[in-house]
């Protein structure tokens, strides 16, 4: 009898924790289905969803492609006026007619360029062709889009007369100190004896620059490329002077133009403001980039060759420094007077 009822437990005791472990099952089968199923709902509505959509496209140009912060936040601004302006709700309410509407937008009612039409089409167009090959899209709404031929320009630029002059402004300017009068000369110097983009200057380290073998080296400028720039005497002179008057001062921070008042490096904003504040002084109208353009207009005008001015500038191609070439009269008057017949027949 005690045998048969033992029996009888460890029976019972078996189906109970069968029937236990079936309960478990069926509990984790039906939270997997679940966890699936929202995971399949969320999938499809992130497939969807242009915000997250371009968070990943950005996400991959920073870490697979490697474009710059600046480049990101362009490209951002760029989708996003465009998604606002569309009111998409969807990648898929993308299409031609939504693209072609936001760019006749841009033109009519902001006053758009043909050069920032282009560049806002073609951020859009490799946009979409990025979410084609993620299968977010089937075909490219940017393809086809009638656009503005582009004007060609000349680049405005200083004149010989005129950059001498700003020079004096800036170095004669009654500053509160020799430190400000140093700093700035350095700082519009470089830019016109060596042709330094805004951005480029201001992420200028103290161990880029080589008094010894003459030269400023330009560490990732634009398109992520290392540059050498050689310093004439005249560029060298205003930096040392510049370097003197900052060890002085004890300035220690790695890049070498200094806030002296902030003990930091100086920023986009100071430098503006300083622009600003000389060209008023100056009477002068210059940006920095014209400023870029007069370095490599007066290089021309001395007789440098274009290839050279091509590897200091940075250009990835020789074209966009011929436009400086065609920029400078006095450069043309010389080669106009090679024509055979210039001095006239008998």
């Amino acid at each position: 009898m005690i045998f048969e009822k033992k029996r009888l437990a460890e029976s019972f005791l078996i189906e109970i924790r069968a029937l236990t472990a079936l309960v478990f099952y069926c509990r984790v089968r039906i939270s997997v289905s679940h966890l699936l199923t929202r995971k399949a709902a969320l999938t499809t509505t992130n497939m969807k969803d242009p915000d997250l959509i371009l968070q990943q496209y950005l996400h991959e140009c920073e870490h697979l492609r490697g474009q710059s912060l600046r480049t990101l936040k362009a490209s951002r601004t760029i989708i996003r006026a465009y998604q606002k302006f569309s009111n998409l709700q969807s990648i898929h309410e993308a299409t031609a007619n939504s693209v072609r509407a936001y760019i006749l937008h841009g033109r009519s009612e902001c006053a758009w360029k043909a050069s920032t039409t282009h560049t806002i089409h073609k951020k859009l167009r490799v946009y979409f062709e990025w979410c084609i090959k993620n299968d977010y899209l089937k075909e490219n709404p940017a393809i086809d889009i009638d656009l503005p031929r582009l004007e060609y320009r000349v680049p405005k630029y200083l004149n010989e007369q005129d950059a001498h002059r700003l020079l004096e402004s800036v170095y004669n300017y009654p500053y509160s100190n020799q430190y400000l009068r140093y700093r700035n000369h350095a700082i519009f110097s470089v830019y016109i004896f060596a042709g330094l983009r805004k951005m480029e200057l201001l992420n200028l380290r103290f161990m880029d620059v080589d008094f010894e073998n003459m030269t400023i080296f330009v560490r990732q400028g634009k398109g992520r490329k290392d540059r050498m720039v050689p310093m004439n005497y005249t560029l060298s002179q205003s930096l040392s002077r510049y370097v003197e008057e900052r060890k002085r001062l004890r300035l220690t921070v790695p890049e070498f133009f200094v806030s002296a008042a902030r003990g930091r490096a100086l920023t986009e904003a100071g430098l503006l403001y300083i622009v600003k504040q000389l060209r008023k002084a100056s009477g002068i109208h210059f940006t920095i980039h014209q400023l870029r353009h007069t370095f490599a207009t007066l290089m021309v005008e001395g007789g440098c060759d274009i290839i050279p001015i091509s590897k200091m500038l940075g250009h990835s191609k020789i074209e966009t420094t011929m436009i400086y070439a065609h920029a400078s009269a006095k450069h043309l008057r010389a080669e106009i007077g090679k024509h055979p017949l210039g001095e006239g027949v008998d």
